[in-house]
């Protein structure tokens, strides 16, 4: 029988979690495939939506550094993941300085204010998409359509509007577009996935949602690759996988009860999960380090409450999409989320009523008893 080969090394034998720079890096890493299958989606548009976000939080986060005294942290990558995030999350025709403003917004508000990178309380990203979405709420409910013909040649014409000024109407050129298709059954209506539902009542077929063959916002569409990208993460541990998986169950939960009550309201719970941001948010937006709780039971809370609120919002608010406002929401009840789920110290017993009785008479008798002698 061959003997085990017993290696003996010298100290140190605890090695050192990653760096916030190399978290970040393997976070650009997995996020890479989306922006390129983005690009390949939506074309030049696309490729330039994503550069000028970047360059705005990377200028954004610079000019704080400088106005602050303090050290640039460009380097750690934080700012970059963050516009290019931000970009996956906006419409592919999204005016170009819309972009930029947006990029400025989330490193401002959502980061810089409350004190830089692991000081903020909600996801930068999201910040500036809320922002857009209240500024500019025609532009970013604007869609155009994917594989478009001369999309590698031509932007679409509402990616170059000028600052301050109102995007050209894109509906000719949709027409264009649709004219030149070879399939008119796949002729652009103007409406997202969700939309459709929302407003026709239209679903859409599930393997379109798995392989992006759909429309919607840069970086959304394609649920599987977002899957696969997010599994590098978490291969790397440097992705807590419960998140992803309970802001999935908590939305595959509540869209199973709706569908039960009345399937000819509410789509069917695969449908929900596949389509709009739900996938991006989950793996990447929702499972973001700063934001979420520590707790074993916290965490499971937090993602099931995501989910919850993002099929509510979906199914009874005035927008198709709930994901981001469910992500913040989520950010915002974490501190109380971690207060209600503090595991018990280790051989900590715990009061009862009786006791808890006990404890608060006596604490009042010495009290009056500590009064009584120093007015003495």
């Amino acid at each position: 029988m061959k003997q085990p080969i017993v290696e003996i090394r010298t100290s140190p034998h605890i090695h050192s979690s990653p760096t916030v720079a190399q978290i970040m890096r393997n976070v650009i890493y997995a996020l890479v495939p989306l922006a390129v299958f983005a690009v390949y989606q939506f074309g030049i548009s696309a490729l330039a939506l994503i550069i000028t976000v970047i360059l705005s939080t990377l200028l954004t986060e610079s000019l704080f550094a400088w106005l602050s005294g303090r050290d640039n942290t460009i380097n750690d990558s934080s700012a970059a993941i963050t516009g290019l995030l931000l970009a996956l999350t906006l419409p592919p025709g999204f005016p170009l300085w819309m972009g930029a403003v947006a990029g400025f917004i989330a490193i401002a508000l959502g980061k810089t204010l409350f004190g830089g990178i692991g000081f903020n309380v909600f996801n930068p990203a999201l910040i500036g998409r809320a922002f857009v979405q209240a500024a500019f709420p025609v532009s970013i409910t604007t869609w155009t359509p994917a594989f478009a013909p001369g999309r590698f040649a031509e932007f679409i014409p509402s990616t170059l509007t000028l600052p301050l000024m109102r995007p050209n109407d894109l509906t000719p050129w949709i027409e264009q577009v649709n004219s030149n298709l070879a399939n008119k059954m796949d002729a652009f209506t103007g409406a997202t996935p969700l939309a459709a539902w929302k407003f026709d009542g239209v679903t859409t077929d599930t393997m379109d949602l798995l392989t992006g063959m759909v429309t919607g916002s840069t970086g959304e569409s394609a649920a599987l690759l977002i899957v696969v990208c997010g599994m590098y993460l978490v291969i790397r541990k440097m992705m807590d996988w419960r998140i992803p998986v309970s802001v999935l169950a908590g939305a595959f939960i509540t869209a199973l009860i709706l569908f039960l009550i009345d399937s000819e309201q509410y789509p069917d719970p695969l449908f929900v999960l596949l389509s709009g941001g739900l996938m991006l948010g989950a793996v990447f937006m929702a499972s973001d380090m700063v934001g979420t709780p520590v707790t074993p039971l916290g965490v499971l809370l937090y993602g099931l409450l995501i989910g919850f609120f993002t099929v509510i919002i979906r199914s009874f608010g005035g927008l198709p999409e709930g994901v981001m406002y469910a992500i913040l929401l989520g950010n915002a009840l974490t501190p109380l989320i971690e207060s209600f789920t503090q595991p018990r110290v280790y051989g900590e017993k715990r009061m009862d009523k009786k006791m808890v009785v006990e404890k608060t008479v006596v604490g009042e008798s010495v009290g009056e008893k500590t009064a009584e002698e120093n007015a003495s």
